[in-house]
């Protein structure tokens, strides 16, 4: 079993209000069975919401105490994103679950490159905060341009 982030599965849990479904992800829940997580909604946070990037760091500098989360009209939303990934964390434990499918790029999902925190569309080097916390306790992590690795 594999917990996969909504979004991907064509769930509009998206920051905009839609979805990042992908046709691979889909294929993938063919042959294996996935439950679905979306950090930022299970942080209490809303659909539609203002996109959010991690400004000096990244998941595990948030994680650490050293980097904030804010949203684009200046709202720091550091603990909803804590919040979310602790609880992403106890979805997949309580499955069983030791692999995930994450979405790129994001400040929640994105593993090894997310936005730069000013909002220019740039990335940096970097993980999420959900992948971080992941990563720390054992949980292997993929993103949807890795899916050819489970199929």
């Amino acid at each position: 079993m594999l917990a996969v982030s909504s979004c991907l599965l064509g769930c509009d849990c998206k920051y905009n209000g839609g979805d990042n479904e992908d046709k691979q992800v889909l294929k993938l829940t063919e042959i294996k069975p996935v439950i679905p997580i979306c950090p930022e909604e299970l942080g209490q946070l809303p659909t539609p919401r203002p996109p959010a990037e991690i400004k000096n760091g990244d998941g595990h500098d948030v994680l650490d105490g050293r980097a904030q989360v804010v949203d684009k009209q200046g709202r720091d939303v550091t603990n909803e994103f804590i919040e979310g990934a602790y609880q992403s964390l106890q979805q997949v434990r309580m499955n069983g679950i030791t692999a995930v499918v994450l979405k790129s790029r994001s400040p929640s999902c994105g593993k090894g490159r997310i936005y730069t925190g000013d909002f220019s569309g740039d990335l940096k080097d970097g993980d999420g905060v959900t992948t971080a916390l992941f990563k720390r306790n054992g949980i292997k992590v993929y993103n949807e341009d890795e899916i050819g690795k489970l199929l």
